[in-house]
């Protein structure tokens, strides 16, 4: 197997799936949203609040378009679907994964996320980024593992192996 791919909303378990995921495989673990902190020397709020989100999304994009990785289990950030050339260069690299989780259990999920990184203009709700970003992880998913509110860890990776 290549390597896998995580995309979804944040708050989704991208990075908590994505860990126990390459465990289970024997393979590395990426989380892009550490990459772009390492990049920009501060935590993804502060790239944000003090360069905007342009400076964000450009980060987003490089690290994206120049990942090279092998036998690794990749987390993106929620918005990276909105960086074509990194998409571009992350689906070349293996199999992309959408971990797609109801818009209730999102909220119930994230509760206060205004110091999480999200990508959001003033007065949006994680509503409306969901609405908007559904169609851009149904376009770049090779497989969508759709996760229930009840379902434990372990039978969402059996699930996911099995779906990949």
């Amino acid at each position: 197997m290549e390597n896998i791919i995580l995309i979804g909303m944040p708050g989704c378990g991208k990075s908590t799936v994505g860990v126990v995921l390459a465990k289970n495989l024997g393979y590395n673990f990426v989380d892009t949203d550490l990459l772009i902190a390492r990049e920009a020397d501060k935590p993804l709020q502060r790239i944000i609040d003090e360069e905007g989100i342009e400076r964000f999304e450009s980060l987003e994009t490089y690290v994206g378009e120049n990942l090279k990785c092998n036998k690794t289990v990749v987390a993106t950030g929620g918005s990276m679907v909105l960086c074509e050339k990194a998409m571009k260069n992350l689906k070349s690299l293996g199999k992309v994964v959408y971990i797609k989780v109801s818009i209730d259990e999102l909220e119930r999920r994230l509760g206060n996320f205004s110091t999480r990184g999200i990508v959001m203009k003033k007065g949006q709700t994680i509503r409306d980024i969901y609405n908007m970003r559904k169609e851009y992880y149904e376009k770049y998913a090779d497989v969508v593992l759709e996760e229930k509110s009840n379902s434990k860890m372990g039978d969402n990776i059996d699930e996911l192996i099995k779906l990949l």
